[in-house]
């Protein structure tokens, strides 16, 4: 987990009560900020918040702040609503209609109807997630398309075929054209919000025009059985940091290949295994260092390093920077 994304969005949610979801909208006709505090989290610990602007007819865009493991979501839109979404930071995988689940994370753009996830399943691998929706209402924008957009000759409908048309959802990888779009709708002084993102959200549908089915090589969805099962994997793997397991073991254990463990697993939590469970053991080890006394090699037995040396070398791989003096810059 990376802390400093963690602290960040804390700072988002500091409204917002453990267990809550809290909803803003900021409507196109009119002033004010209307707001709803709902229950929507599995866990008491888990905060959601999402905060929409209205930016045309047809067209709103929504911020969102998530902290937790698991919660259900659920959208009163048409089914003709086309959802694009931005991830940020963090990584985010819902379970939708169809039993299909699909996995995203920094930088990456994905695609659905919104009538797959009415009542969807999100699951956060990395325990946040913070990130943007573009909400299209298709039937409205046919008849309400901003002067930009109709001028280029967009079709909104033939975007929606082009990217979840014939998979029901999509996504594209992160990419410099991409992260050009966004990079800067994120921390907007509040009364530049509106016009800055009716510029950007036009800009990515240009772009998104452009982009023929060629470069609409992204990333499959996986059958939410499967996403299960890496997560039941993922679970027992992170549980107990002082037992190391193998690919192999693993596979026998839940009945699954390596090859699709290996797979599905960088599909649903980003990394490959050896360098996900190296990245988490380190920062559980950082957790321990900042938050016990315990000796660096009681904490590098802890994280599952029978040597201190092999620690200390992958500590400072990691954090940059080795764990006695990442200790110190704590208790000083």
């Amino acid at each position: 987990m990376d802390n400093v994304s963690v602290r960040e969005i804390k700072t988002h949610l500091s409204d917002v009560p453990p267990g809550k979801c809290l909803m803003l909208r900021h409507p196109l006709c009119g002033h004010g900020c209307a707001s709803e505090l709902a229950e929507a989290a599995f866990s008491i610990g888990t905060q959601l918040k999402i905060e929409t602007y209205e930016l045309y007819p047809g067209i709103e865009l929504s911020y969102n702040y998530f902290l937790g493991d698991r919660f259900h979501l659920h959208h009163r839109h048409a089914s003709c609503v086309l959802t694009i979404d931005h991830c940020r930071r963090g990584r985010i995988g819902g379970k939708m209609k169809g039993e299909l689940s699909l996995y995203f994370g920094t930088g990456d753009l994905s695609f659905h109807a919104t009538d797959k996830c009415t009542d969807s399943e999100i699951t956060l691998p990395l325990g946040y997630y913070e990130g943007l929706t573009i909400s299209l209402d298709l039937p409205v924008l046919r008849d309400t398309l901003p002067e930009l957009l109709a001028d280029a000759g967009t079709d909104v409908s033939a975007l929606c075929q082009t990217f979840c048309g014939k998979n029901e959802t999509a996504a594209l990888p992160a990419s410099p054209r991409i992260e050009h779009i966004f990079s800067e709708v994120y921390d907007l002084p509040e009364r530049m919000k509106r016009p800055y993102l009716r510029l950007k959200c036009q800009e990515l549908l240009l772009f998104l025009s452009m982009t023929g089915t060629a470069e609409n090589a992204g990333f499959d969805s996986l059958h939410s059985e499967q996403a299960e099962t890496i997560r039941r994997i993922h679970d027992v793997m992170t549980e107990n940091l002082k037992k190391r397991y193998t690919i192999e073991e693993l596979s026998r254990q839940y009945h699954i290949n390596t090859a699709a463990l290996k797979s599905i697993f960088k599909s649903v939590y980003g990394m490959p295994i050896a360098s996900y469970m190296k990245q988490f053991r380190i920062m559980k080890a950082a957790e321990l260092l900042r938050m016990t006394g315990d000796s660096i090699s009681a904490i590098a037995s802890e994280v599952g390093y029978e040597s201190q040396s092999k620690f200390s070398a992958a500590f400072k791989d990691i954090m940059k920077i080795l764990p006695t003096d990442y200790r110190r810059q704590y208790s000083s």
